[in-house]
Order: structure tokens, then sequence, then C-alpha cells
């Protein structure tokens, strides 16, 4: 069993920065891609970003091209996601996610995390 465990949500004004991490743990962990989604209030579930285990490539939601960066860790099992120049859109439920065999999409993830909470006030 795996567990993925976030961090790093919070409270930020517009044009602020975050840092979610998110560290995988449990059994040996090697994933295919791993990334992040979101959930806002009334929305439905967003990807957000993903990066490939193997090679690192690196993929994002219009939404967050030029503003969020992801980066991995795989020694650690752990992805972060830097968010800068916050929005109040950006406001959401942060869900890290696995998968261990092929494309992370919404509908094949393997693992979610609990969730964390960022919140972009104006």
């Amino acid at each position: 069993q795996v567990q993925l465990v976030e961090s790093g949500g919070g409270l930020v004004q517009a044009g602020g920065s975050l840092r979610l991490s998110c560290a995988a743990s449990g059994q040996t962990f090697s994933f295919y891609d791993m990334g992040w989604f979101r959930l806002a209030p009334g929305k439905e579930l967003e990807f957000v970003a993903r990066i490939r285990g193997s090679g690192g490539r690196v993929t994002y939601a219009e939404s967050a091209k030029g503003r969020f960066t992801i980066s991995g860790d795989i020694a650690k099992a752990t992805v972060y996601l830097q968010m800068s120049s916050l929005k109040p859109e950006d406001t959401a439920v942060y869900y890290c996610a696995t998968n261990l065999r092929e494309n992370l999409r919404a509908d094949s993830v393997d693992y979610w995390g609990q969730g964390t909470q960022v919140t972009v006030s104006t």
C-alpha cells in the first residue's frame, strides 16, 4: 500500500507564492507519473501538473503554465508544486496523486493524497 501525504497549503494574498509537497511512503515506491489535481467549490476536479518518474518530463494545465512549477526528488519519492503569482481563482483543495504504470489522469489514479487547502485572498 502507498500513502501520499501533502503539506504546504495555507492562506496567501493574491500575487503571493506557496510551495506544496507530497511525500510517498509505504511499499517500495516507483511511479510512472506523479502530480497534482485541484477541486474548487462548485467546480469539477481539475488537472494541474504532473511529472514523469523516468526522465522527469513535466506537463501543465493551461491555467498553471508560467506560474506553477512541478519538480520531484525521486530518491525521496517526493514531488513539489511551486505556485507563484497566485490568483483568487487558484483557491481549491489540492490533491497529490500517482499512477504507477501509465499517464496520470483523473480517471487513472492509483493513489490519492488527503488534500491540502490553498486559499488566495484578494
